[in-house]
């Protein structure tokens, strides 16, 4: 059974930064295909990154590229969220998951979902 369990939410001021880790329990850590969504109140999910298993293979959603960056570590089966410049609008709750298949820009479908953290970014 896959768990996903989402750290390094909080409250920070637009224009800083935040990391989010993202833990995963499951031997197929490694050739996981990871990502990370975000849903703000009275809005639907939205893809944000998505990373390949080797991290050789990064995808982005437009609205943060150039601003996130999304990377992993194998041998802690963990996945990273690095967060820069941050805005009002990026706050959300941000979930980790586990691609079905592959994500692009747009995203794709989850087989797992981590339960959430808390990103607010004040002005």
């Amino acid at each position: 059974q896959v768990q996903l369990v989402e750290s390094g939410g909080g409250l920070v001021q637009a224009g800083g930064s935040l990391r989010l880790s993202c833990a995963a329990s499951g031997r197929t850590f490694s050739t996981a295909v990871m990502g990370w969504f975000r849903q703000a109140p009275g809005k639907e999910r939205e893809f944000v990154a998505g990373i390949g298993w080797s991290g050789d293979r990064t995808v982005y959603a437009t609205s943060v590229k150039g601003r996130f960056t999304i990377s992993r570590d194998n041998a802690k089966n963990t996945v990273y969220l690095q967060m820069n410049s941050l805005k009002p609008e990026d706050t959300a709750v941000y979930y980790c998951a586990r691609a079905m298949g592959q994500f692009t820009s747009r995203g794709g479908a989850v087989a797992y979902w981590g339960q959430g953290t808390q990103v607010t970014v004040s002005s």
